[in-house]
């Protein structure tokens, strides 16, 4: 059990070339000032820091047990007064729903909620700005057929995450 208090993020990992794609689109469109992050899909914002080893065990028995999770980009998502990727996957939901289910009761409300799966490539713009960028966007981001490739762990440090973990999806025995 680690001693530091910072919120575990626990993460679905992207395939390489969509993980790029993305994180070139969030470099382009996120402000600069704020960008810490490259791409990413968050599972769970702030898992609590004293069971880092339970999190870390659990999410290493799923990737030896799971083959890589099916998944939909469906196209442009608005966030109010930002732009995300909207992402769909109903495999990916049902484990996160074991995830919560496993720590239920120490999670935080945000937590709590299912998310609606995305990848945020801009925030915390204009509504006016986030407008013009989904108009600019709807026609380039095309659907397309992908796998989540496993599990990211990190620790959040007030803007930059430190990477704790990542579970790779290698099993096959297990099907959502």
């Amino acid at each position: 059990m680690t001693s530091d208090l910072a919120p575990l993020i626990l993460t679905a990992l992207l395939p390489k070339d969509l993980h790029s794609w993305a994180t070139h689109l969030r470099d382009q469109h996120f402000p600069a000032e704020r960008n810490f992050l490259e791409a990413h899909v968050t599972l769970f914002h702030a898992l609590p820091p004293q069971y880092e080893d339970q999190i870390a065990s659990l999410a290493k028995r799923i990737s030896g047990e799971l083959a890589p999770v099916d998944a939909e980009l469906r196209g442009v998502m608005p966030l109010g007064k930002g732009t995300a990727l909207k992402l769909e996957s109903t495999a990916l939901l049902a484990l996160r729903d074991e995830i919560a289910e496993h720590f239920h009761g120490l999670l935080t409300g945000q937590d709590q909620h299912r998310p609606r799966l995305h990848i945020t490539i801009q925030n915390k713009v204009t509504i006016e700005a986030a407008k013009a960028l989904q108009t600019e966007l709807v026609d380039f981001v095309e659907p397309r057929l992908f796998k989540f490739r496993g599990l990211g762990l990190y620790r959040y440090r007030g803007g930059p995450w430190e990477k704790t973990g990542e579970y790779v999806f290698r099993g096959g025995g297990r099907v959502f």
